[in-house]
C-alpha cells in the first residue's frame, strides 16, 4: 500500500505566535529575568547561541510566551527568513519580535516540530516568502502569509528518516568546522615558527655584518 502525503496549510498544522513586542531596542538589564533571542542570536546551521542571549526585563501585565523545547522560530525580517526547532531551551527565555514562534497543535500530532522546521527552510517555502515578501531594504513576512504557507505533511516515518538525516548532516557540518579550525591554529602556530625562526636568522646575521 502506497502512504499518502498531506497537503495543508501551516495555521492548520501550528498555532502561530509574535514575539515579545519589546518597543525598540531591547534594553539590557544585567539581572534581569528573562533571556532574550534576538536576530544575532541565531544561524540556519548552529540554531540558537544560548550563552550569547542577553538578559532583559518584560513589561506589561500579560504573560508572555516562553520558549519551551519543540517551538519553532521563523525569521520573519532580513533577508533570509529561516526556520530553528528548538531544544535544550533555558527557562524563562523569549524571542524579539523579529520571529514568529510557532507551536505544532495538539490535534495536528501528524507532523513533527523538527521536519516542520526543516521544510520552511526548503527552496518551495523559500520562494513562496520571495514571492510575498514586503519592504525593500528590509524584507519582511505578514502574519497572513506565514498562515497561508503550503506544508506538506508526509508519513511519520517518512518525516523521521528527514529529520535523521538533518541531524547527521549538522553532526557532520560540526565535525568539519572543529577539523578547518584545528587546521588553521595549527597552520598559525607553523607560521609563527617558520617566520620567527627566520627573523631570528636576519637579526643574527646583521649582528655579525
Amino acid at each position: 500500500m502506497v502512504l499518502k502525503k498531506m497537503r495543508t496549510i501551516l495555521s492548520h498544522m501550528a498555532i502561530i505566535k509574535p514575539g515579545f513586542p519589546f518597543r525598540g531596542v531591547v534594553p539590557v538589564v544585567a539581572d534581569g529575568a528573562a533571556l532574550v533571542v534576538q536576530m544575532k542570536d541565531v544561524s540556519a546551521d548552529a540554531g540558537v547561541n544560548w550563552q550569547g542571549l542577553v538578559r532583559s526585563e518584560l513589561e506589561g501585565r500579560k504573560q508572555p510566551d516562553w520558549l519551551q523545547n519543540g517551538d519553532i522560530l521563523v525569521l520573519i525580517r532580513g533577508n533570509h527568513n529561516f526556520a530553528i526547532c528548538l531544544e535544550d531551551v533555558p527557562v524563562r527565555a523569549v524571542c524579539s519580535p523579529h520571529f514568529f514562534m510557532l507551536q505544532v497543535k495538539a490535534q495536528a500530532n501528524m507532523i513533527l516540530p523538527e521536519f516542520l522546521a526543516w521544510q520552511i527552510n526548503q527552496r518551495p517555502a523559500q520562494n513562496y516568502f520571495e514571492q510575498f515578501a514586503e519592504g525593500t531594504l528590509q524584507r519582511s513576512i505578514r502574519r497572513q502569509v506565514l498562515e497561508r504557507l503550503p506544508v506538506v505533511v508526509p508519513p511519520l516515518a517518512t518525516q523521521q528518516t528527514v529529520v535523521e538525516m538533518v541531524r547527521t548532516a549538522v553532526r557532520e557540518k560540526e565535525r568539519l568546522r572543529a577539523l578547518i579550525a584545528n587546521r588553521e591554529r595549527q597552520m598559525l602556530a607553523v607560521a609563527g615558527q617558520v617566520l620567527n625562526g627566520r627573523q631570528e636568522r636576519n637579526e643574527t646575521w646583521r649582528t655579525r655584518q
